[in-house]
């Protein structure tokens, strides 16, 4: 990397097989810039476990090892493709989705695997994204392994994903032909997200990704899905860095950043820093258009803790996240640390009691912007928890390693404007 200041405090970093695993001493704390500016991003194994570089060099690969390598049937969750293609599969669905198309990506180069990254890259944008039509340029959000489409609609935070694992892709890698010319190709899913129709209460008709007037992104870009979002789609680290680094439309995401923030402040229950799975631009929960009780704290809420925190550490924008981490931690704890269930209503009812090996890992992660002591009991039980595997590995292994690298300090910008000699 090499954007912004020079670092205020001399970090040790140790190049592992390809791996950069960051240590610091547990009076190191981070810098209120956020590491966009100091590069300094914290290993909390390290910081309040105590455990040694080599300790964390070595779970993290074995994470990995597991994951993408592991037993057919029971652990892995991604699987080649001959010739030069792969994908990532949910287990229990037995689809493919472009959620875990882009984590994949996203893990592939913080590792620096790039030969997983681009099998997976080719496999989205062979099946899953749209090449013509009003869809050109989004991407089908699940498929069969075959290639076959299932719905040809899109989630937004797939697309959001790709977008930034491309961006540092062209900054680890640099920038190669065709498909493989990572930071156009982010580019034209950038522009396509900003060139659909405005909106539309018919479901035949695709809009943008990103509503203009809320600035705001929408849970799904068709018909009155387009009237609400998702509080764990909302990603303002990554906007600060496409206002950075896209080639037009940088005001827009800036502004976007700043809304999304706002939102997130909303959106939150006072009392126990949970998030609806959906909710109204104003922040107030929203039942999906299909009915149910999808106002709840569910499954895809489990993420915002992860990204108010990330966010947190690479730009340090609002102290408020460290207010919401806290408050958000606390209600667990009180729970019971290790027995917490997985569903909640927003007041803080339980509804499922699944301890969930992809929720303890977000809740961990919300320990990188948390000040309360209590945070070290959220990270010593990620530590403790075993890799996922089974018939829920997919969705809860792959939070469970996005964990692991933000919490080690390896969830790091690589910047495409100035790129790291290798």
């Amino acid at each position: 990397m090499g954007h912004g200041a020079t670092p205020r405090r001399m970090l040790i970093a140790i190049l592992i097989s390809g791996l950069l695993v960051v240590w610091s001493t547990p009076a190191l704390v981070a810098s209120a810039a956020g590491a966009y500016y100091t590069q300094y991003y914290p290993n909390l194994f390290g910081q309040l476990l105590g455990k040694s570089e080599a300790e964390v060099f070595e779970r993290v690969q074995s994470i990995f090892n597991q994951l993408f390598y592991g037993d057919d049937k029971t652990q892995r969750v991604y699987y080649p493709v001959a010739p030069d293609m792969a994908y990532i599969e949910d287990i229990e669905y037995n689809d493919i989705r472009t959620e875990g198309m882009s984590y994949g990506m996203m893990i592939a180069v913080q590792l620096d695997k790039k030969a997983e990254f681009d099998r997976l890259w080719k496999w989205s944008k062979t099946y899953m994204q749209h090449q013509s039509g009003p869809r050109k340029g989004y991407f089908a959000w699940h498929c069969r392994p075959n290639g076959q489409k299932i719905d040809r609609n899109s989630a937004s935070d797939g697309e959001e994903w790709f977008v930034m694992a491309l961006f540092f892709a062209a900054a680890r890698w640099g920038n190669g032909l065709g498909i493989y010319n990572y930071q156009a190709e982010a580019q034209a899913i950038l522009d396509a997200m900003l060139t659909k129709k405005a909106s539309s209460n018919s479901p035949l008709v695709v809009t943008n990704m990103f509503n203009k007037t809320e600035k705001q992104v929408v849970f799904v870009p068709v018909g009155n899905s387009d009237d609400f979002t998702d509080p764990s789609y909302h990603l303002p680290h990554f906007y600060e860095l496409w206002a950075l680094w896209a080639d037009k439309n940088n005001d827009f995401w800036r502004e976007v950043a700043t809304t999304s923030r706002a939102f997130l402040k909303k959106a939150a229950h006072p009392l126990t820093g949970l998030y609806p799975d959906y909710a109204n631009f104003d922040g107030t929960p929203r039942v999906a258009p299909w009915g149910g009780t999808q106002n709840h704290f569910q499954y895809d809420a489990w993420r915002v803790a992860m990204n108010i925190a990330v966010d947190y550490i690479w730009f340090a924008r609002e102290e408020w996240s460290v207010t919401q981490s806290n408050r958000l931690l606390q209600f667990f704890f009180n729970q019971g640390i290790g027995k917490y269930g997985s569903l909640f209503t927003l007041e803080g009812q339980q509804l499922k009691p699944d301890h969930s090996a992809g929720l303890v890992a977000m809740n961990a992660v919300a320990a990188l912007a948390a000040t309360d002591p209590i945070r070290t009991a959220f990270v010593e039980e990620l530590w403790n928890t075993p890799i996922p595997s089974g018939f829920y590995r997919y969705y809860d292994g792959l939070l469970y390693l996005l964990g692991y690298l933000q919490l080690s300090g390896n969830f790091r910008i690589y910047d495409p404007t100035v790129r790291i000699p290798k």
